[in-house]
């Protein structure tokens, strides 16, 4: 007779290795005959129920509502780093947890021993940067010794791994991520903030060395960062064992999300297969995030992480714990339940396991959309523009904002229960219906910037970036304040713009500053070009030419200087707009007569203003870099000729400097 045991908090994982064993051990005593129990009895008997429904080798407390088995841990050690990518974190850093209220060593062991029991095979150890905790060593040894668990895994930015990893190969870590956004020193130290450059490529070298095949280097791909290094990256796969992991810029709350920036994978795939035709797709495990291709008699492979543009929720067997002891079911979810808490308050193992279980049963079919990731632009939508009935309660043509909107854009947007809807921070439906309208119209731009001024009866501004189309619509509406007409986009004729005045712009009748309103402007294509020339004097420019200043290579990081310096003129000029620029050029060349760095720099948008210091901006801190990095030779430094070369769109026609 078979004895079943009580089904406990631990889950049934257990009780099914005890059943299993059980009934091993009393099929031995039983004749043949008897080992062959229809479906039909199994069904009508209670216990036979229990086996059909128990016996299987995973535990149910980390089996979602939709079937996933969560047999994958990620566990961060620290929520410190030894970088500030641009990407990830502020350059000042953020606040971090008191030491008190993160997980000890002895607490992170005692969580991952409970969930290994419950069936997960594979822990990945992350951060903050995992390798900056003293103990990671330690951590890593004691979780060799959990039964059950095949991989321990790490994701590092590689600073110092080339130092750490013959230790904690020897401990139990059998797979090993490293980030690096870039190839090129310069762009690493502008993108990281830090140097530290060749030490990464030391730690990719020495997880090589050591055994690890592949060793897996994750990208994550930024238009106008880095995009322009796919194929350095997959030819950085030709001699190596590396699986190069492009991932998609992902959007997080604080790092300035704009999907302009990210790169989507089949744009990826489409600019990698133009120089490899021959590009070959591998096979990939269902629960896999990448997907993977190989370029033929390349010792390396390369693979994508399609989180934006092609999630894969429906395989998600993750988990996470965070530094401070909070589980997460979801990496873009808001929800987390303190397993710290629980812990310190002497919860039992079969408590624990209950509250894990009751986290897991509550995730989600997939996570949510990232806010402005979520505004599709349907193909109806194109179609048939919306009317003035559909700018009311009903609007069947307009594409679902399916937002899950961050804290910043909450304030300005709500969604509503109603499918097809967006309620918007203005009192009358004329105006939510012209701001739907610049929605959809700037969702064929790129980016859209609300700005909310609670003094005007027309509280909200759509900065627009460069079009790619235009959307016609009925419904618009005149801007309230005084003096000024909207032009609409549809019709034949604008109404007058006010022609260009003799008198200082930025000041009102009283002389205080004031910011310009372009609201009633038509729309054109700027673009501005500005120059600037650094002289150097005769050692500092020779230095440069050969590249030898400490600091790294001048001209490139000046160029990226002078781009993003483009992109951030409205937060360094106080009266300037916030303007989505389409596209920024700087270039720098070496003048030998006069010992010279000469800058130049092109800016282009599709707006209602102009560029001219988008472009001044870029001109001024890429020379500016110019003299940072080359004053620890010499003072007698001059950047001169900052200036305007020329301008075109806009009411005051185009300039052109002789």
């Amino acid at each position: 007779m078979i004895v079943l045991p009580r089904k406990t908090a631990s889950g049934v994982r257990s009780t099914a290795a005890v059943v299993l064993a059980q009934l091993e051990s009393t099929l031995l005593q039983l004749p043949v005959a008897e080992l062959e129990p229809s479906p039909q009895e199994l069904q009508s008997s209670g216990r036979g129920r229990f086996l059909l429904e128990h016996a299987a080798p995973f535990s149910a407390f980390l089996t979602d509502s939709f079937g996933r088995q969560h047999n994958y841990l990620r566990i961060s050690l620290t929520e410190k780093c030894n970088l500030r990518c641009q990407y990830c974190m502020p350059e000042e850093g953020v606040q971090l947890t008191p030491k008190s209220e993160l997980l000890t060593a002895q607490e992170i062991i005692t969580l991952a021993r409970l969930f290994v029991k419950e069936g997960v095979e594979k822990i990945r150890l992350t951060g903050g940067e995992p390798l900056i905790r003293p103990d990671v060593v330690d951590i890593v040894g004691q979780l060799n010794k959990l039964e059950g668990l095949k991989t321990i895994a790490i994701t590092t930015n590689g600073i110092n791994l080339a130092r750490l990893l013959p230790r904690l190969k020897e401990a139990g870590v059998n797979a090993v991520n490293i980030s690096l956004d870039t190839l090129v020193p310069a762009k690493y130290e502008f993108i990281v903030r830090r140097k530290g450059f060749h030490k990464v490529m030391e730690g990719i070298h020495k997880a090589t060395e050591l055994g690890y095949h592949p060793v897996k280097v994750n990208c994550v791909v930024m238009r106008g960062f880095n995009e322009d290094e796919l194929l350095g990256f997959v030819e950085f796969t030709k001699d190596l064992p590396l699986d190069v992991r492009f991932i998609e810029y992902m959007p997080f709350d604080g790092n300035k999300w704009n999907f302009k920036k990210m790169v989507s994978y089949k744009e990826m795939l489409d600019t990698i297969k133009q120089r490899w035709p021959e590009l070959e797709k591998l096979p990939c495990e269902a629960s896999s995030t990448a997907k993977s291709y190989k370029v033929p008699h390349f010792q390396g492979q390369i693979s994508f992480i399609t989180s934006m543009s092609e999630h894969f929720c429906g395989s998600c067997n993750r988990l996470r714990i965070t530094a401070d002891g909070n589980l997460k079911v979801c990496l873009f979810g808001s929800s987390e339940v303190s397993l710290r808490d629980h812990l310190r308050s002497g919860a039992s193992q079969e408590e624990l396991v209950e509250i894990i279980g009751a986290a897991v049963s509550r995730k989600k079919k997939q996570h949510a959309e990232p806010a402005l990731m979520s505004f599709p632009l349907r193909q109806d939508a194109l179609q048939y523009p919306p009317n003035s009935k559909q700018c009311g309660h009903t609007s069947s043509h307009w594409p679902t904002l399916r937002a899950s909107l961050s804290k910043q854009m909450e304030k300005a947007l709500l969604k509503n229960k109603l499918p097809g809807q967006l309620i918007l921070p203005v009192s009358h439906p004329e105006q939510q219906c012209y701001i739907r309208t610049r929605i959809l119209q700037t969702q064929m731009r790129g980016f859209c910037v609300f700005q909310k001024d609670t003094s005007s009866t027309f509280d909200t501004k759509c900065l627009e970036a460069s079009p790619v189309g235009q959307v016609s619509a009925d419904c618009q509406l005149k801007e309230a304040s005084p003096g000024s007409e909207f032009c609409t986009r549809d019709s034949a004729s604008c109404s007058e713009v006010p022609r260009a005045s003799d008198n200082l712009t930025h000041t009102d009748e009283e002389g205080r500053a004031t910011m310009v309103d372009v609201g009633g402007k038509p729309d054109s294509r700027r673009r501005a070009v500005a120059g600037a020339v650094v002289r150097l004097g005769e050692k500092a420019f020779g230095m440069v030419r050969q590249n030898q200043m400490k600091k790294g290579d001048v001209l490139a990081v000046a160029q990226i200087a002078g781009i993003q310096g483009a992109k951030l003129t409205s937060q360094l000029i106080p009266l300037c707009h916030n303007i989505p620029l389409s596209h920024v050029e700087v270039s720098l060349s070496l003048d030998e007569a006069r010992c010279a760095v000469v800058i130049h720099c092109s800016c282009q948008t599709w707006g209602k203003t102009g560029v001219e210091m988008e472009a001044l901006t870029a001109a001024s801190l890429a020379a500016l870099t110019v003299y940072d990095m080359c004053k620890a030779v010499t003072h007698d430094i001059v950047i001169e000729e900052v200036k305007l070369l020329s301008k075109t769109g806009g009411q005051r026609g185009d300039f052109s400097r002789a």
